[in-house]
């Protein structure tokens, strides 16, 4: 691993990022064709946050949390930091005093694939934090990483400037060079899913709407009356 920290690349525009946090995070995943999502291992250490931001990117060994203080000095307004670790890591790497300096910053919140502490600040001050673990486990600030490079959490990469949008369901990376077809594709979504709300809301049922009674026999599934059953 190059020992680097890269500065000033290119963010995704912050209109569109913007736009992106009007759509939940099932909403664009879908409308991206099921892509860019982190996975299952990142959770909201409290619920009701929806964000979107630019990356800023960590590479941290774990256990370390000097890159994060580097990285700091490279966050401007409306970005998210993301914090990735060179193996597994479930120690508690950032918390309240990171979280101020931050805040300072204007950065929108944290996603961090190892562990948080001081919870309930976090909490208090209102800055939204989505993690792989809790932990009150401390850390030290020994190692060199990165900064603002590709990084690989849950299977996907995030490179620094993508967008990345984060709510209760998650976090999902949008590339910064497909952003705008993202928010298109998700307004789309939007619409129809309002649509499909609608109709359910009178009455219809999502077989119909669908359109997967007619697939029913062809999967073997039959309607079978109470008093025909197999079953004694």
């Amino acid at each position: 691993m190059r020992t680097v920290v890269v500065t000033g690349p290119p963010r995704a525009d912050a209109r569109q990022v913007d736009a992106l946090a009007r759509h939940g995070v099932a909403t664009v995943h879908e409308a991206m064709g099921r892509t860019g999502y982190l996975g299952p291992r990142l959770r909201p250490v409290h619920l009701g946050h929806r964000v979107a931001g630019t990356a800023v990117t960590v590479l941290s060994w774990p256990g370390d949390n000097l890159m994060i203080h580097v990285a700091v000095e490279q966050c401007r307004p409306g970005d998210l930091l993301v914090v990735a670790t060179t193996s597994p890591s479930t120690d508690g790497m950032f918390g309240e005093l990171f979280a101020t300096a931050l805040q300072h910053r204007g950065v929108r919140g944290l996603v961090i694939d190892a562990g948080v502490r001081d919870v309930a600040e976090l909490g208090a001050m209102g800055f939204p934090v989505w993690s792989a673990a809790v932990s009150a486990q401390g850390t030290v600030k020994a190692t060199p990483g990165a900064v603002n490079v590709p990084v690989t959490i849950g299977g996907q990469v995030v490179r620094p400037g993508d967008a990345i949008l984060a709510d209760d369901d998650g976090v999902l990376c949008v590339p910064r060079t497909g952003l705008a077809a993202a928010v298109e594709a998700a307004g789309a979504r939007a619409a129809k899913e309002e649509a499909t709300r609608a109709a359910f809301r009178a009455g219809e049922l999502g077989l119909d709407r669908y359109g997967l009674r007619e697939r029913l026999p062809g999967m073997g599934i039959e309607y079978v009356p109470y008093d025909e059953r197999d079953e004694p």
